[in-house]
């Protein structure tokens, strides 16, 4: 493969040539625009950026125009010249278009209509991202190339991708997902893909089609004009549709021996697969070094498209032997020391930095930010310039301390500061670095694979219980934004925080949340609101339970409480008058619950109190707690709820003279009553990836996985007994796995003897004997399975709610009720 001629960055004066640009004025067109920005919060080289406004449902970019002036952005692209200021207009380039994301795509597209190289697009329901990036490490070492970050192959990740292409690119791989019609058109003319994959064809996003064969022709928009389409012609469906619209393929196959690869032969092998293919009538083998399908077919994808590309099984063997794993996940953990760790340690790039970076700022709080940073890699980029643009990087995102590992740093350590520490290698680091020095501070770990940095990651993570509760913040942000779109345009949204946000980890999930623009924070107890104010939380917070006791800290951390009778807010007021301070208050008010709250009936007194005492309170929010929003039996008695609710604030607001938050839905309301969203809905449960109502569960993400591991196998014969009080009794021999995890977890007792079931290796093996203190077994009879294997207590499958029906209870108290000694980690794609 050659090298492409250098290709120069791009001028605005050419951006702003493309069709749909109005432009409204120009300051300096020559100025290359190196960096693209649609998210204020990830902006690093102001000068030579182009921020686009986009107005999606819930986010509006020209909010953000000011901000990003005054932080140096000169170039912008708007669909609302209302938003901009007389100084912006004066002294920026500035494009006027109907739709911004449109235009962004425009200008990706046209950027990659530059390169005449190699371009791969893989799409399908599963394993795009995996495909992608073992393509990657087999190739990569051939050439210099490109490739979608992480998973970015949506409307947005697949431009923001696509810009990246440079003149010393020889080949890129890019990613395309799509949701519903009419959305692949665009991603096919953003990429312009030379060869396409095809990975497979399942469940998801089956809401946004009419059928499955309708998904699969929407897919294969993406691959019009290609030259050749690689997939697995054992896909029927995919293969049915790829014949009719006539498109080049290029294919495989276990079953038709008259594809292009063949698999003729498989045979087990101890770590892994040993393939017999045939190749144009030619046998070959090949090893895969993975002992599960979606790897032997996630490989054969790749083998196939680097037969395509001309490559032989000799050449290929050897790189496919040294295929590994793919993690493409930041993850969030406590370190020694009080340290937070950020854990990127399998990959490391240019933007994968940046990324990295902008998630460690989300989490930063004041905290100092230590990077242990790796040489990186085949980027394609001159040295000197590399390392230059990442010394840049880590002063715009104020890294404060850097430690480099690789010979690279060295030779380049003339452009970091004079306080980084250098290494030749990890062995050296973990020999001489003083890990002590590692205190109170956030610490994030990028390294390419080839420097072993999880070696590093054992050494500073924090040593807990084996188990372990895994928190997707990708799946938290799409529940949040699935609520946003069914609440009515311009509510607000009160994120549901307390109980350890239920189970997950209260600052972690309220640190996303106030990153994703949420308006409130509410939590049962002061103490969790001072936990919050601590880690950097300045979204508003309200208090459910007050009491006498906690009121300084209330005023102290600015907690706003909730007043539900008239002994707790005749306090509150003594109070504030002992101190001479005012406070903002939630009105609880009963219209049907009966368990806290002010009822009609209190009107009266309730409004001379507060025209009595107007110089310390304000009503910031008045709200009620509906009995049954999840129940379509009771319909009548929510309506009745909302329409005294409704009734109820009218009044005070009357009297009182001024408007305050209304709000009365929660999770499940949100879905069954959207009319009556008010000002404001209470988002909990449904948040965490439990749908209550079971209306649009599809809809949601799964948002937790309960892991733990088999400590022990026993094999034991017919009719002996397990556990205490030998509950569990064997009728024929049986294999006996113990687990790491009983009911001081919050694996409840209730699953005792065969109620409860969990995942080892994808098959459910149920509970023998009684759930134990800290240890649990279960029968693997006929299972595949080793010691040290891990094993889902609930996640995909089981999934919480089918866990929670199995022992008659809700997944609300599943989630809270997991032990504070279960690690919790925190996760990004």
């Amino acid at each position: 493969m050659q090298l492409h001629a250098d290709i120069k960055l791009m001028l605005f004066s050419q951006i702003a040539d493309l069709p749909g640009a109005t432009v409204i004025s120009r300051q300096a067109d020559e100025v290359e625009v190196r960096h693209l920005l649609t998210d204020s919060r990830s902006l690093h080289f102001p000068q030579q950026t182009l921020f686009i406004a986009i107005k999606g449902p819930s986010h509006d970019g020209h909010h953000y125009l000011e901000n990003l002036f005054h932080q140096g952005v000169r170039h912008f692209v708007v669909e609302d010249e209302s938003f901009l200021t007389t100084e912006i207009k004066k002294s920026s380039s500035i494009i006027k278009t109907n739709s911004g994301l449109r235009f962004l795509q425009s200008m990706a597209a046209y950027k990659r209509s530059l390169f005449h190289i190699p371009v791969l697009a893989i799409t399908g329901s599963n394993a795009k991202t995996i495909i992608k990036e073992w393509i990657w490490q087999m190739l990569h070492t051939d050439c210099a190339m490109v490739r979608s970050p992480k998973s970015y192959n949506s409307q947005l990740g697949v431009p923001l991708s696509v810009w990246e292409m440079e003149g010393y690119h020889a080949m890129a791989i890019f990613e395309a997902g799509i949701s519903t019609y009419h959305e692949m058109e665009h991603l096919r003319d953003v990429i312009q893909p030379v060869d396409g994959i095809f990975t497979n064809i399942g469940t998801a996003h089956d809401q946004g089609f009419k059928s499955q064969p309708d998904k699969i022709k929407e897919k294969l928009k993406l691959f019009t004009h290609v030259e050749h389409l690689v997939y697995c012609k054992d896909h029927t469906a995919i293969d049915v549709e790829v014949q009719a619209q006539q498109i080049p393929s290029f294919t495989w196959s276990r079953k038709d021996s008259s594809v292009d690869v063949y698999i003729a032969k498989k045979e087990r092998e101890s770590n892994g697969w040993k393939l017999e293919l045939s190749i144009q009538g030619q046998a070959q083998h090949i090893h895969i070094p993975f002992s599960d399908e979606a790897s032997v077919e996630n490989a054969m994808h790749a083998i196939t498209y680097l037969v395509l590309f001309g490559y032989s099984i000799e050449d290929i063997a050897p790189r496919v032997a040294r295929l590994e794993p793919v993690h493409m996940r930041l993850e969030l953990k406590n370190g020694i020391n009080s340290t937070v760790l950020i854990d990127d340690s399998y990959n490391n790039d240019l933007m994968g930095l940046s990324l990295a970076l902008d998630f460690a700022t989300q989490h930063r709080r004041a905290l100092p930010l230590t990077l242990i940073l790796s040489d990186v890699l085949q980027s394609g980029l001159p040295p000197e310039e590399l390392y230059k643009s990442i010394a840049e990087l880590l002063q715009s995102k104020k890294v404060t301390q850097l430690i480099g590992i690789g010979p690279l740093f060295s030779s380049f350590a003339k452009v970091f500061p004079p306080s980084t520490q250098l290494f030749s290698d990890t062995t050296h680091f973990l020999k001489a670095f003083d890990f002590t020095s590692l205190r109170n501070e956030l610490i994030l770990l990028k390294g390419a694979r080839s420097f072993g940095f999880e070696a590093i990651t054992q050494r500073v993570e924090e040593k807990v219980h084996g188990t372990r509760f895994e928190i997707d913040l990708d799946a938290l942000v799409h529940n949040l934004n699935y609520y946003r779109s069914i609440a009515k345009p311009g509510t607000k949204i009160m994120g549901m925080v307390k109980a350890f946000a239920y189970g997950s980890g209260s600052h972690q999930v309220a640190q996303l949340l106030q990153h994703r623009g949420i308006d409130y924070l509410a939590v049962a107890y002061a103490d969790e609101g001072v936990v919050l104010r601590n880690y950097g939380i300045t979204v508003p917070i309200m208090v459910l339970n007050p009491d006498r006791q906690t009121f300084d800290t209330l005023l102290r951390y600015r907690l706003e409480p909730e007043m539900y009778s008239f002994k707790i807010l005749k306090e509150w007021i003594e109070y504030l008058e002992w101190e001479n301070a005012s406070s903002n208050i939630h009105l609880k008010l009963d219209t049907g619950m009966h368990r806290l709250g002010f009822e009609k009936k209190d009107l009266q007194p309730l409004l001379e109190l507060l025209l009595l005492h107007q110089n310390r309170i304000t009503i910031a929010g008045a709200f009620t707690h509906l009995a049954a929003a999840d129940e379509e039996v009771w319909n009548d008695f929510t309506e009745m709820q909302l329409k005294e609710f409704q009734s109820f604030c009218g009044l005070l607001e009357s009297a009182l003279g001024y408007s305050f938050l209304k709000h009365a839905l929660n999770s499940a309301g949100i879905v069954r009553f959207p009319q009556y969203s008010f000002d404001m809905v209470r988002l909990g449960i449904g948040l965490y990836g439990v749908e209550v109502n079971g209306l649009h569960q599809d809809k949601l993400m799964n948002v937790g996985k309960l892991i733990t591991h088999i400590s022990q196998l026993k094999h034991i014969e017919a009719g002996e007994t397990v556990g205490y009080s030998r509950k569990g009794k064997t009728t024929k021999a049986t294999t006996i796995a113990t687990i790491a995890i009983g009911y001081a977890d919050g694996f409840d007792r209730r699953f005792s003897n065969g109620v409860g079931n969990v995942n080892v290796n994808g098959v459910l093996c149920p509970v023998i004997g009684n759930v134990c203190m800290d240890m649990t077994m279960i029968d693997v009879t006929g299972v595949e399975v080793k010691e040290g294997d891990e094993v889902i207590v609930f996640g995909d499958s089981p999934t919480l709610i089918e866990q929670s029906q199995a022992i008659g209870t809700i997944a609300y108290e599943l989630l809270t009720g997991i032990g504070e000694r279960v690690k919790r980690v925190f996760f990004k794609q």
